[in-house]
């Protein structure tokens, strides 16, 4: 795993690139290229490192994607995606959430990583301050940094359910205001979800303090004991990103979505026009299918469910029992603080001697994050019974 933080390298006429691209790197994919290079070599590797399902699109995706090839003209769509995707999207929050949202709040994006650029771009000047949760995904921090705003990291702790809550943010507010708090239920990495009260409180201090509500939607329909809440059934006005990624297993589709309050709209469209274009065609037709594919999709879920039953009860046996709480999503952030201080070397151990790809803690939080690993159990239930496999020989 080769980390670079420099700002690179000048070249002859002593130009050199810009800060922005100065940011800190996404570790776990930084594993997953280390990872692909001793597959290369013919070592065998079992991927724990990125949140990617096993599994394929589903049928139904799949062969909406190739209706749409035999008919031979893929183009662009309106910047904020295909009508009949964005209704099918409003009825989505009616039958899953009873929620009303207008197609005409939502915008069809490329994958959430876009919607995360063009709605910080739309909210926020830069210089504004945007409160993350710690840990959390890396990629936020990274992206809030490179458009030049100023990120708070909000500590978690057991004590609070490893959540943001109206309280802590309300403590950053008067240290100095916030533009804009972006939370995520069910958690990356940690796979905590946030109650029902704690997203009504936090949208109400939201409210209070004049700052927006961002909340990252991206694993929900991967939960195993209560089903995940929106953040719109406690503000209309959230701003909300989620994607076909996780639950729909459309990673490499690259296709997601924004639903918006009606200020946002314009905006997006507009930093979409110039930025994107749109979202591809072929993967917006493809993810209109995915709605329809619940009994597969179901299916895969129960893999999961099974490789979380599998790591929640053999991981404490092979002395990696401190974990949090497994409520959504699909990793375990481990505490490997007994065995370690430098979670990047025990995770370049990990892989060197057994083959296993995680993902050191540091990538989700500078601070404490020396002392933590994260575990996806997204591939098969072949791929994470090997892990625990090659665990219990492990010499820590």
């Amino acid at each position: 795993m080769t980390i670079d933080q420099g700002r690179g390298v000048a070249s002859s006429a002593g130009r050199l690139p810009s800060r922005r691209g100065a940011v800190s790197p996404f570790i776990a994919m930084d594993v997953m290229a280390a990872a692909g290079a001793l597959e290369r070599e013919g070592r065998s590797v079992l991927h724990m490192e990125v949140g990617q399902p096993g599994a394929p699109a589903p049928r139904l995706v799949r062969e909406a994607a190739m209706r749409l090839l035999e008919d031979g003209r893929i183009g662009y769509t309106e910047a904020l995606g295909l009508r009949s995707l964005r209704e099918r999207i409003a009825r989505h929050y009616r039958d899953a959430y009873g929620v009303s949202v207008p197609a005409e709040r939502i915008a069809v994006t490329t994958g959430s990583s876009a919607g995360f650029i063009l709605s910080f771009l739309a909210m926020f000047d830069p210089g504004a301050r945007v409160a993350i949760s710690a840990p959390g995904y890396p990629a936020y921090r990274n992206t809030l940094e490179a458009l030049g705003l100023e990120v708070v990291s909000i500590e978690t702790s057991a004590a609070t359910g490893w959540v943001v809550t109206a309280e802590a943010v309300e403590r950053a507010h008067a240290e100095k205001p916030l533009a804009g708090v972006l939370v995520m239920s069910p958690a990356n990495p940690s796979g905590t979800m946030m109650s029902a009260p704690v997203i009504r409180d936090l949208a109400a201090a939201c409210r209070r303090i004049g700052a927006w509500l961002i909340s990252d939607e991206i694993y929900h329909g991967l939960t195993y004991e209560e089903p995940a809440r929106t953040a719109l059934e406690f503000d209309p006005d959230a701003v909300v990103v989620n994607s076909f990624s996780k639950y729909y297993c459309m990673t490499g589709w690259r296709i997601g979505w924004l639903v918006l309050p009606e200020s946002l709209v314009r905006p997006v469209e507009r930093l979409s026009q110039s930025l994107y274009i749109s979202a591809p065609h072929l993967s917006q037709a493809a993810a209109e299918a995915a709605f329809d594919a619940v009994e597969e999709l179901e299916a895969i879920k129960a893999v999961y469910t099974r490789n979380r039953n599998l790591f929640l009860n053999e991981l404490p046996r092979l002395g990696y029992g401190d974990f949090l709480p497994v409520d959504g999503a699909f990793y375990v952030y481990v505490d490997v603080g007994r065995y370690t201080n430098d979670s990047m070397a025990f995770c370049r151990r990990l892989l060197e001697e057994t083959g296993i790809a995680a993902t050191p803690g540091v990538d989700f939080d500078r601070e404490r994050g020396h002392r933590f690993l994260r575990l996806s159990f997204a591939g098969t239930e072949a791929d994470c019974r090997g892990t625990v496999e090659r665990l219990a020989g492990f010499r820590r």
